[in-house]
């Protein structure tokens, strides 16, 4: 099966995607840095450039039929941590996404937004979505997933917005969250941070001995690289972490106080795997770290409409022989 990703990122949704069995046939992103790493990882994927790189002048039309539309759609518009100004702010993408829905007429639709779009003051906004996509056919449903429900060591709940198409409806379900607790930061990072031979490593993994908070990947109009703002930052130190930036490497053998977090470690921290790399200086690989989906995530769920559409598609085969 095929898909059409829209803000495609730095990959994290992509990836869980072609875990889950899609092939993507376009990936639509406006940021030069994370275009680069998508072909540094992937050279066989369709990275556009010029128009075709921004959602607001994609053209869909030649992708008609593709299995899904997949995105990780901004979320400024509707984070509690902004002016939350939803349809009037202009980095909103949804009709955006709405038109190339329609241009592409896919058989279901993934889109993936921040817990604020749950908010009782976007619900009339909810609704109209609902019945957007339902005039075009499609029945629509969210559910807020939190990335440790699926084995990623860090506390970030996200909206899955789901639409498939009527005739495939009944054959989709929710991924159930995992049963197993996800490994400490602790856990998850001693071996890099023992990499250049810190002594300290241990005991600070074992102070270390809970889930992260949710990384906070900010903005370019935002400065160096960090772990967000004071409450963030407070966060991390209880992990033993210092927030107020983002190291080059790990902690020499003799390193005495907090250390800090490489673009590596928070890479793992959001699902991604070592060998996915990042394209740029410091600054641009943490930002496109910071705000990716994690990919267990997007795999779970991918996972579902790969069963529920492929249900379908078996059915047609049958009935046509």
């Amino acid at each position: 099966m095929d898909s059409v990703e829209l803000c495609a990122g730095a990959g994290g949704q992509a990836l869980g995607l072609e875990q889950a069995g899609f092939m993507h046939r376009a990936l639509v992103e406006i940021d030069e840095s994370c275009r680069a790493t998508l072909r540094l990882n992937r050279p066989h994927w369709n990275v556009p450039d010029g128009s075709s790189a921004d959602v607001g002048t994609f053209d869909a039309q030649p992708y008609r039929g593709v299995d899904i539309v997949a995105g990780g759609l901004p979320c400024p518009p509707f984070s509690v941590a902004g002016k939350q100004l939803g349809t009037r702010d202009e980095r909103n993408m949804f009709p955006d996404a709405l038109r190339i829905i329609d241009e592409a007429k896919p058989r279901a639709v993934l889109i993936e937004n921040v817990r604020g779009f749950l908010d009782a003051v976007f619900s009339d906004y909810r609704q109209q979505l609902r019945r957007d996509l339902q005039a075009m056919g499609y029945e629509m449903d969210w559910r807020l997933f939190n990335a440790s429900d699926f084995g990623v060591p860090q506390l970030r709940p996200r909206v899955m917005i789901v639409a498939i198409r009527s005739d495939w409806r009944d054959h989709f379900h929710w991924p159930d969250p995992h049963m197993r607790r996800p490994l400490t930061v602790g856990q998850t990072l001693l071996d890099l941070m023992r990499a250049n031979g810190w002594q300290g490593a241990g005991a600070w993994a074992q102070r270390a001995d809970e889930i992260a908070p949710t990384i906070v990947g900010g903005s370019k109009k935002h400065g160096g690289p960090d772990l967000g703002p004071t409450r963030a930052r407070a966060a991390w130190a209880t992990l033993g972490v210092d927030g107020k930036g983002v190291a080059d490497q790990a902690p020499p053998q003799d390193f005495v106080g907090m250390p800090r977090l490489t673009v590596r470690m928070v890479a793992r921290l959001q699902g991604f795997p070592d060998s996915w790399a990042f394209f740029g200086k410091k600054t641009a690989a943490y930002r496109q770290v910071g705000n990716a989906f994690p990919s267990p995530v997007a795999r779970a769920v991918g996972e579902r409409l790969y069963a529920a559409l492929g249900v379908r598609r078996s059915y047609a085969v049958v009935s046509h022989v």
